[in-house]
């Protein structure tokens, strides 16, 4: 997979170090062509000076509808600007760093995902990049439930829990928007990008992400 990472922070350089030593196409955009010196003097992959919301710089970086886009600059404007350009005109996966909690809702309304500061971490960033589709959080003694965390796609939005918990026989645990985690209930409706918790039975797992996997095919 090819990703852009737009901010050569620590926590740009971390992820994108980690993608390339994954084996990722990766591309490194920052305004300031000094901070490409935290990638280190072996990095792989490719960096570019330049403006992260810049459709040109973009372009260059290589986005495309099969790309992801990592927007951790040190600025919400920024960071929004270039998840939203990203998303609407290229069509590429997004995620987005915030800092203000007061302009979730922003990213929200537009569908972008987001991690707040107060819990952004690489290892948080890379998650959100590649989910692994078959990774189980937890399993019980028995082996007989786990817990998984999956995103909500598209066209899951609108759907009730208790319309989904029936139709992929399971229970929502968690659900996790914009940096909050609230226990749903049977009423909540589900929301683009949400990442909900599913406890579910191992022989039910398939069912739970064949569910997911068909919504998503009707975008």
């Amino acid at each position: 997979m090819h990703i852009i990472v737009v901010g050569c922070g620590r926590v740009g350089s971390t992820v994108a170090r980690e993608l390339v030593e994954s084996g990722h196409s990766v591309c490194v955009v920052d305004r300031k062509a000094d901070a490409f010196r935290r990638l280190g003097v072996d990095f792989a992959g490719r960096t570019l000076e330049g403006v992260g919301f810049d459709r040109d710089t973009l372009i260059e970086a290589g986005v495309s509808e099969s790309c992801s886009v990592a927007a951790v600059t040190s600025g919400d404007n920024s960071n929004i600007l270039i998840a939203r350009v990203a998303r609407e005109v290229f069509g590429a996966q997004v995620v987005a760093r915030i800092y203000d909690p007061r302009r979730a809702s922003i990213f929200q309304r537009l569908g972008i995902p987001t991690v707040a500061s107060v819990e952004w971490t690489a290892g948080r960033v890379l998650s959100c990049l590649l989910p692994d589709p078959k990774a189980n959080q937890w399993v019980d003694p028995t082996a007989r439930f786990v817990l998984v965390e999956r995103r909500v796609p598209p066209s899951g939005a609108g759907t009730s829990v208790a319309t989904f918990e029936a139709n992929a026989s399971c229970r929502v645990a968690l659900l996790s928007r914009v940096g909050s985690a609230s226990v749903p209930g049977p009423s909540t409706v589900l929301q683009q990008d949400d990442l909900i918790h599913v406890m579910v039975s191992g022989a039910g797992l398939d069912q739970v992400d064949a569910l997911l996997q068909s919504q998503e095919a009707h975008r």
